[in-house]
């Protein structure tokens, strides 16, 4: 084929190379590419999808995590009001007899010690000769006693256990 110099060459091949044709590499290549773009599209929504139902999660896990705290008391304050109520009844009692008083300081002790162990709290009072724990007591001074040495000579103050957790050591004398 001869072409004159001329003419400029002929875009007919141009054309045909713009114009996919079915079953081309081009139009396969096409495909591909719309199939990928349409997979990005897809992951793209369920990453938005994961990231708003983990942001859910969070929100709802330090909502639950707030309410814990403000309401970790509700029951043992429950459990006090009945102490506080025969505490007023005590003070309100206008007999004068040092029985019913005393009666009264029993029944309310009787309430708060069944408030204590229904919330786990525990009394630390080890008994004189007990080992030493400094876990459970708390040493303020070191005396010559009839215990063997390193144990609990006198209680002081006694130590209080919530669960397994110590609130306050027993206040303690070790024997020397």
């Amino acid at each position: 084929m001869q072409t004159d110099p001329q003419t400029p060459p002929s875009n007919d091949r141009q054309a045909t190379e713009g114009a996919p044709q079915d079953g081309s590499p081009e139009t396969a290549l096409n495909d591909a590419l719309s199939q990928a773009q349409a997979e990005i599209t897809a992951l793209n929504d369920q990453l938005l999808r994961a990231r708003a139902e983990v942001e859910n999660i969070r929100r709802r896990a330090e909502e639950e995590t707030a309410k814990a705290r403000k309401f970790a008391v509700e029951g043992f304050a429950e459990s006090l009001l009945p102490v506080k109520d025969s505490l007023e009844a005590a003070l309100a009692d206008t007999s004068g007899k040092p029985e019913v008083l005393k009666q009264g300081v029993e029944l309310t002790l009787s309430q708060l010690k069944s408030a204590f162990e229904r919330h786990r709290l525990q009394e630390i009072a080890p008994a004189p000769g007990e080992k030493f724990d400094p876990a459970l007591h708390q040493a303020i001074s070191v005396q010559p006693a009839d215990q063997p040495s390193g144990t609990v000579a006198t209680v002081l103050q006694k130590g209080y256990r919530l669960a397994e957790r110590t609130l306050r050591p027993a206040l303690i004398t070790v024997a020397q």
